[in-house]
């Protein structure tokens, strides 16, 4: 009697339970089918958009060529349509997981036809038109993006007609057991092993210099020593040297430093100094103090005082203050080089103070470093305009602050003198920077005022 009563309630108990968990079962597993075709709804898009974008591009690059020489419109007009779509065969690519397979020669080789394109499209094509040389680098990009665009159709064909699965190339990928027979993996394989194959293009100084190593080589400086670097590091920190410890990063390579750490080295007995050293000349790059920040008490003026002080205590001399920011209670400033009144921007360090009690914690000096000539006066270039003459440029609705001469890195990467103008238009905070020889406009940037932040 006692096992029927029980019985009878346990059977619709485990009845309830056991239909309870099929339905669970099966929203979960809709619910994954959702998720995954939605995946790979995504990755076919992207991967069609791609082949269609790069077939594009080729005809881009076909329409530039096909007008007379002397059509700069056309030209400008059908190289900023090649930057337009590579961008976007630039993004597509980015949507398929193509991180552990090898197309990066692909992508690089996108990548330079975007800078080559915008670079030259961006100048002044009436007073200076595509060159003999440029116009033969347009004419070996349309070929070599032709065969990327068949072969990324015979690709494209191959996944339609047997309807293949973007979702399995990455669960072949993710598991490191890809298939010798996956059409798409060894598609993209093909593709890019081709493009490797292909010769090395010169696309002028503007686009190398994009691209072009920041080397410790450029220092042309001789290796140093670790026990060299650790001396440095106790000279920096004002510590005893057999505190340090001292490890070298990329043995063997040119990016090879050193990294010296030592614990106690700031005003908290805690706090880890870590200092970066190129292993050529063994020049510090950058310094960091890891401590516990507390609740600020030193105001922004006294940051900045404080943080002038720490550049000239430790070697930086004629060092101008440009930008301040704050995070966390942390303030960072902006140094920039300054050479007879002149600030030469792509020669600066940033200096981080933290605001309780104005320490300085972290320095970021490697554009000081690579950038700035330590054993001569540089040769700035000048200006041919006057004020007067490259103000009549300015927006007449912009009302100027300060002005002040200094130089920069264009576009092309080349140093150029330029007029700084900072103000305000439109409710917002500016710098403008014009060309010191033409009056056009090099950069804009717009900032915020310290203690302001965006709504």
């Amino acid at each position: 009697m006692m096992y029927r009563r029980l019985s009878g309630v346990l059977f619709p108990v485990m009845t309830i339970l056991l239909i309870g968990a099929l339905v669970w079962g099966y929203q979960e597993n809709r619910d994954k089918n959702s998720v995954l075709l939605k995946a790979e709804n995504q990755y076919q898009r992207a991967f069609h958009d791609l082949s269609y974008h790069v077939d594009r591009i080729h005809g881009e690059l076909g329409n530039t060529l096909a007008v007379n020489s002397d059509s700069t419109q056309m030209h400008r007009k059908g190289l900023m349509n090649v930057w337009r779509i590579t961008s976007e065969a630039q993004g597509e690519i980015n949507q398929l997981p193509l991180t552990l397979l090898p197309f990066n020669q692909t992508e690089e080789l996108l990548s330079h036809v975007s800078q080559f394109s915008y670079q030259t499209a961006a100048r002044d094509l009436t007073k200076s038109p595509l060159s003999t040389s440029e116009l033969s680098n347009l004419k070996e990009l349309y070929k070599r993006t032709g065969e990327i665009s068949k072969n990324l159709q015979q690709v494209q064909n191959k996944v339609i007609s047997n309807r293949l699965r973007w979702m399995d190339v990455e669960s072949a990928l993710a598991t490191e057991k890809a298939a010798a027979d996956n059409t798409i993996i060894d598609g993209f394989k093909t593709v890019d092993k081709k493009v490797s194959e292909y010769p090395e293009l010169d696309l002028g100084p503007s686009v190398a210099s994009v691209y072009k190593k920041r080397s410790v080589k450029k220092l042309d400086a001789k290796p140093v020593s670790q026990n060299e670097i650790r001396d440095k590091a106790a000279k920096f920190l004002g510590t005893q040297a057999g505190n340090i410890k001292v490890t070298e990063n990329g043995a063997g390579t040119e990016w090879s430093s050193y990294t010296a750490t030592a614990t106690g080295a700031g005003k908290n007995a805690s706090a880890v100094a870590s200092l970066d050293f190129t292993q050529q000349g063994g020049d510090m790059i950058a310094y960091s103090l890891s401590r516990e920040v507390g609740p600020r008490s030193v105001s922004a003026d006294v940051a900045r005082q404080k943080a002038g002080e720490f550049l000239k205590s430790k070697g930086f001399e004629d060092m101008t203050p440009v930008t301040y920011d704050e995070y966390d209670n942390m303030g960072s400033m902006t140094f920039v080089h300054s050479q007879d009144g002149v600030l030469i921007y792509p020669e600066k360090a940033t200096v981080r103070v933290a605001l309780d009690n104005g320490e300085v914690t972290g320095l970021q000096c490697s554009d000081y470093v690579y950038e700035r000539n330590k054993d001569q006066k540089e040769q700035l270039p000048k200006a041919k305009l006057t004020l007067a003459e490259v103000k009549k440029h300015l927006n007449p609705e912009f009302k100027e602050n300060y002005h002040r001469m200094a130089v920069i890195d264009n576009d092309a990467g080349q140093r150029v003198a330029t007029y700084e103008f900072s103000g305000r238009i439109n409710g917002s905070n500016y710098r403008i920077y014009l060309n010191g020889d033409t009056g056009e406009e090099e950069k804009v940037e717009e900032f915020l005022q310290a203690g302001t932040s965006r709504s």
